[in-house]
């Protein structure tokens, strides 16, 4: 019951939030909804403006991830790539819940693209542990290669 009363006011305070605003990581918000998050925000990636839904994403990947991966223009082209651009104004998503423990939780991520073509993705999010203003809040550390499930028409 806890988890949707947090959930609940999570989303309003996402919905309240200016459009234009990126939402920050926060350690109230659950792995799951740091997902969630990421996947709306891809779902709709350039609305009120071009590519918010990548920097939406990129605020909730963790330091190392984001060592890796970026910087930002070097992630948005990631994306934009042909490995991940299936997640780009995506039509619908389901995220199931394989794994999780106090530091480190697993999602199997089914996505339907634009396209009607369905594709499945593990995604982890970690506890981050590391000194500074996101210490304890749940950030993306891996996403897995896409796998193609099949199509819907």
């Amino acid at each position: 019951m806890k988890s949707k009363i947090i959930l609940f006011f999570i989303t309003i305070f996402y919905f309240n939030t200016s459009l234009a605003d990126v939402l920050k990581p926060s350690i109230d918000i659950d792995p799951k909804q740091v997902v969630l998050i990421q996947l709306n925000a891809l779902m709709k990636n350039d609305s009120p403006y071009k590519d918010r839904g990548i920097e939406q994403t990129w605020e909730f990947a963790h330091p190392n991830n984001q060592r890796i991966t970026g910087p930002l223009n070097r992630f948005k082209n990631m994306l934009k790539g042909a490995s991940y651009s299936m997640l780009i104004d995506h039509t619908e998503n389901t995220v199931t819940e394989l794994y999780k423990s106090n530091t480190s939780a697993t999602y199997e991520v089914v996505v339907l693209d634009k396209e009607k073509k369905y594709f499945k993705f593990k995604w982890k999010v970690e506890k981050n542990n590391l000194d500074g203003k996101l210490l304890n809040c749940w950030l993306t550390t891996a996403v897995s290669q896409p796998i193609p499930m099949g199509s819907s028409i």
